[in-house]
């Protein structure tokens, strides 16, 4: 593992961690046409709302050198936007919500409640992005459980960080659009009362770290988040923001993932261009 330095608006991700880069030779003779890029999908119930989405979140990410992955989903209209929704990322500290997620779906399954200090490791873990209390949680729970969660909630192609790099977690934005589901509606996997507490702490995060996805939220929403952010030797910054807009009429959720980033900003910038663009089409579409 080295070590970077991080802007002062984001302390505490994981320790970077080199990458290996394999070099594939080419045939010689004529260069294979670039692939095209993926392009937005969106999806609605709503007449033409899919339509204003798709033509919307594209332009915002335009000129942009962001790799960027999202699924929205708006249960209200039945409206659903992917773009690169089945790649893998770093998760960074977006994966926090999934060890929080574990740890209380273990529970559930004998009965019990958290313990002080569980309750005090996930709350900091979420609300101050803290690594040190996501690692003894992370250690305490173990893979096993980590991978029974994610088979309960249908997260398929997540994959843990291996040896305690829970910040190495493969996601994806699909996995996260179904976490994000799951904490937000009634299910098998998550009570009533591991929803809400879930919930609770992520609208409870801190100030400095409310970028992201909420940019243009409606003041009338209900507000909950989490975000990742984590420089490697390659790819640059992984930035990621997800996050459930609930309470008065509002009923949806953003996830967007990115790499490729020069800067930490540049994500930001990214993430909070999509948003939005999502919540004026979303709102628009309310009115």
């Amino acid at each position: 593992m080295t070590h970077q330095r991080i802007p002062r608006r984001a302390r505490g991700p994981l320790a970077a961690a080199l990458a290996v880069g394999v070099l594939v030779p080419m045939t010689a003779g004529a260069m294979p046409a670039a692939a095209a890029a993926p392009a937005v999908d969106c999806t609605s119930d709503k007449a033409g709302l899919g339509t204003e989405l798709t033509k919307d979140i594209t332009a915002s990410l335009q000129g942009r050198k962001s790799t960027t992955a999202l699924e929205v989903h708006d249960r209200t209209t039945d409206t659903v936007c992917a773009l690169r929704a089945t790649q893998r990322y770093d998760s960074a500290s977006v994966v926090k919500v999934t060890v929080l997620a574990t740890l209380l779906w273990d529970a559930q399954r004998t009965n019990r409640e958290l313990t002080e200090r569980e309750t005090d490791l996930a709350t900091a873990m979420i609300t101050k992005s803290d690594n040190a209390s996501t690692s003894a949680l992370w250690k305490q729970l173990g893979p096993t459980k980590v991978k029974g969660f994610l088979k309960a909630a249908g997260m398929t192609r997540t994959v843990p960080g291996a040896k305690g790099s829970w910040g190495l977690t493969q996601i994806t934005a699909r996995d996260e659009k179904q976490l994000l589901s799951l904490i937000t509606a009634e299910n098998t996997v998550l009570s009533a009362t591991s929803r809400a507490f879930i919930l609770d702490r992520m609208s409870k995060v801190i100030t400095p770290q409310r970028w992201g996805v909420p940019a243009g939220a409606p003041a009338t929403a209900t507000v909950q988040l989490k975000n990742g952010w984590l420089q490697r030797s390659t790819h640059g910054w992984r930035v990621h923001s997800v996050g459930a807009f609930t309470g008065k009429g509002h009923d949806y959720t953003i996830t967007v993932l990115t790499d490729d980033n020069k800067t930490m900003d540049d994500g930001i910038n990214t993430i909070q261009a999509v948003a939005r663009a999502v919540h004026k089409d979303l709102a628009q579409a309310g009115a």
